[in-house]
Parts: C-alpha cells; structure tokens; sequence
C-alpha cells in the first residue's frame, strides 16, 4: 500500500497573498452594499445571446417589451 502525502498547496487557509501587497489601510466590504445596490446580474441563455450580446442591448431589448406589456395591461 501506498503513502499517500497531502500535497503543500491543498490547505484553503495558507496565505497566498504576495509580499509586495500593502492592504494595512483597506477595509473589508467597504463597498459591498454600495455594489449590491447597482447590480443585477442575470445569466443569458446560448440560444439568445447572440442576439443580446452585451447589456445595453439586453436593456433596449427589455424595455421594448416592458412598454409593450404596459400598454397590453393599460399600465401606461
């Protein structure tokens, strides 16, 4: 039987960051709600995003439908 040995860089807690990075003055999640408040992520399905392949076109696109929508439902 074999030894198997655990491999230096398996361990999800060893610091991997490089010396010559100064983070001594940042804050941690500074601007995460900030971030969260102007973001919508939302995932393109293959079969369209040829046709909506970044997001303003993707917008203009749902804005097209949204008023076609209001207007159906009388919404304006």
């Amino acid at each position: 039987m074999k030894k198997t040995s655990k491999a230096p860089n398996s361990d999800p807690d060893r610091d991997t960051m490089r010396g010559h990075y100064d983070v001594s003055g940042c804050v941690r999640g500074v601007t995460a709600a900030r971030y969260a408040q102007g973001s919508n992520l939302v995932l393109v399905d293959p079969e369209v995003v040829d046709l909506f392949p970044d997001g303003p076109l993707v917008n203009e696109a749902l804005k097209a439908l949204a008023a076609l929508i209001r207007s159906r439902r009388g919404g304006g």
